[in-house]
């Protein structure tokens, strides 16, 4: 009985040191990777006892909020981003990891005649006779806004463009039958109903968007939040990344 006392104590004790190290890590993470993220912090809660507790928005929206002074422990969005929040002072420098890559991608809604996107005078075509054609106000977007200038045709098609903050409402814009044509980052097309998925566009006109993560000047959860990089960064998580069409980073 004694013995059975001492065990139960130690147990309580152990339950208990661990509930008072355990911390609530705070994410603003993009769309684009929410799939393979959500993966990882499911293994990261279940092997270090942390909650983290996520937000999802657009990396322009994400810029913004933190720029105004939003703070969270974690912040995982587009690179370029990731670095002027650092040079502002809103994010710690030596914590910056990259943590995925992806291309973007198009897409149009079910129901209508697969285009021709083997080329990019073929993609050209393609949104030329577009009756609608959605990007993302993000880094795949604001890409895809300078090619449709190089090409000469972004006053042509200025009418019919639809730009929602990010890619995730793009896909879903070209499932409600919104939207004819949408470019977006490959992941956010990944199992959407209503869409037909037309792979990446060629490597002639291709652009990868690299997104990042560091950790917050004012993070009050400091020791968490190194761990939880450490986790995107690892080994372990390449396989939930490259699940959600991208390669770490």
């Amino acid at each position: 009985m004694l013995k059975f006392l001492i065990r139960a104590v130690i147990i309580s004790l152990a339950l208990m040191a661990t509930a008072g190290h355990a911390a609530e890590v705070k994410v603003i993470a993009a769309n684009a990777v929410k799939e393979g993220y959500a993966d990882i912090v499911a293994a990261f809660e279940k092997s270090s006892g942390h909650k983290v507790v996520t937000t999802w928005a657009g990396t322009v929206a994400t810029e913004k909020r933190v720029s105004a002074g939003d703070v969270f422990d974690i912040v995982l969005v587009g690179s370029d981003a990731i670095d002027r929040l650092i040079n502002d002072g809103k994010l710690s420098k030596g914590s910056r990891i990259d943590v995925a890559k992806t291309g973007i991608a198009l897409a149009i809604r079910a129901g209508l005649p697969k285009p021709d996107v083997s080329t990019p005078d073929a993609i050209k075509a393609a949104v030329l006779s577009s009756n609608s054609i959605a990007y993302s106000a993000g880094p795949s977007g604001a890409y895809v806004s300078g090619l449709l200038k190089r090409w000469g045709i972004s006053d042509q098609v200025a009418g019919r463009i639809k730009q929602p903050s990010s890619g995730a409402e793009v896909a879903q814009i070209l499932a409600r039958g919104e939207a004819d044509l949408a470019f977006a980052q490959a992941s956010e097309f990944l199992g959407v109903a209503g869409i037909q998925n037309l792979g990446p566009v060629p490597a002639a006109i291709q652009n990868f968007t690299v997104y990042s993560a560091a950790q917050h000047a004012m993070s009050t959860a400091p020791d968490a939040a190194a761990a939880l990089l450490k986790a995107l960064k690892s080994q372990e998580s390449a396989p939930a990344i490259r699940k959600m069409g991208m390669e770490p980073g």
